[in-house]
């Protein structure tokens, strides 16, 4: 005999069903978000995990009234971040880690990353690990120091260290190792002595995008991780290094990469040389260049359509660059001056 007290059981285990395929579809529909933050030149990128948590890599440059701070904490309210829980400082220049007092007052810092005391010199380094050490009495941040082989932490993401502090990986990451064609008749450089060939550099991983930041390594350093064997492989974004100058972004680094997508975070009048965009853009199975700011060295002629550029003019107010990606490599890149988005499916 049917008994209507059998309904009730039935309808739990329905709404119970409901809600956790619910679950299942909001997890699914969460993305890995990058922001590429127009700090005029210098370098302030936030990562947001799909699990919330955030990552921002620099801060930009000191002074101008609080602008690069003021527009990292615009970003991160957009972005739903409250706090910073790991903060990467690349490498102790002006225009990386000069903002990080102005960051240290706006936001909370979980723990603040680098690759060890600053190893340049002289009254501008005094500035800058002032500037470090002041951010981190004020956040009253963890600290951590990484080294190539290192993993940074950020849950749900392989955040894998490749350079840092002068050194890189010397064995290839899984599946890459191949010989690098590109490397022939291609020559070292003078060293560079400065703190941007010490820069932390890493590839991030979720299933299968790829994302590389090598901060502002320089020549010598690109061809010790790309030749004679690409050490890295191929990955789907690439923020060029450098700015955008052509004392960094060598060919075979960049053509090792086979980057789908490239962002160039220059400024105005500084990085976006004419011979790095024709690098970066010649790079083979490359779609798109997305650039911060018009570049005024490389004229029109060297520049992408206007479509592609967060900031035309050089008195724009700041806008940057949004990439939200599917672990399938799926991406949506858009330009927040205009709204325009174009979809780089999976490969």
């Amino acid at each position: 005999m049917f008994r209507c007290d059998s309904i009730r059981p039935m309808r739990v285990i329905l709404a119970l069903l409901c809600a956790l395929l619910s679950t299942v579809s909001l997890q699914a529909a969460k993305t890995l978000d990058i922001y590429f933050i127009d700090v005029e030149g210098g370098q302030s990128t936030l990562i947001v995990s799909p699990s919330g948590q955030s990552l921002l890599v620099d801060a930009g440059f000191p002074g101008f009234n609080g602008r690069d701070g003021d527009r990292i904490l615009q970003t991160a309210k957009k972005a739903g971040v409250k706090q910073i829980d790991y903060f990467l400082a690349t490498h102790y220049h002006l225009d990386h880690i000069g903002g990080v007092e102005q960051l240290a007052d706006r936001m909370k810092i979980g723990t603040i990353i680098t690759h060890g005391p600053n190893t340049e010199t002289g009254k501008g380094a005094e500035t800058m690990t002032k500037a470090y050490e002041n951010a981190l009495k004020t956040s009253g941040a963890q600290t951590l120091v990484v080294k190539p082989g290192d993993t940074i932490p950020l849950k749900g993401l392989d955040i894998k260290v490749v350079a840092g502090r002068g050194n890189q990986i010397t064995a290839a990451l899984p599946g890459a190792g191949k010989p690098n064609a590109a490397c022939s008749g291609v020559a070292q450089k003078a060293a560079d002595p400065t703190e941007n060939a010490r820069s932390i550099g890493f590839i991030l991983t979720w299933g299968k995008f790829r994302f590389i930041d090598l901060a502002d390594l320089t020549h010598n350093k690109e061809l010790e991780l790309a030749c004679p064997n690409n050490l890295l492989g191929e990955v789907d974004l690439y923020l060029t290094n450098h700015h955008g100058l052509d004392s960094s972004n060598a060919a075979p680094l960049v053509h090792g990469l086979k980057p789908r997508v490239a962002v160039m975070n220059n400024g105005a009048r500084k990085g976006g040389s004419p011979e790095a965009i024709k690098t970066v853009r010649n790079s083979p199975g490359l779609e798109d260049l997305w650039m911060i700011h018009y570049s005024i060295a490389a004229g029109k002629e060297g520049n992408v359509p206007d479509s592609f550029i967060a900031n035309i003019d050089e008195n724009d107010e700041g806008f940057g660059i949004k990439i939200s990606a599917e672990q399938n490599g799926t991406m949506v890149v858009t330009n927040q001056r205009n709204k325009f988005s174009k979809t780089y499916a999976k490969k």
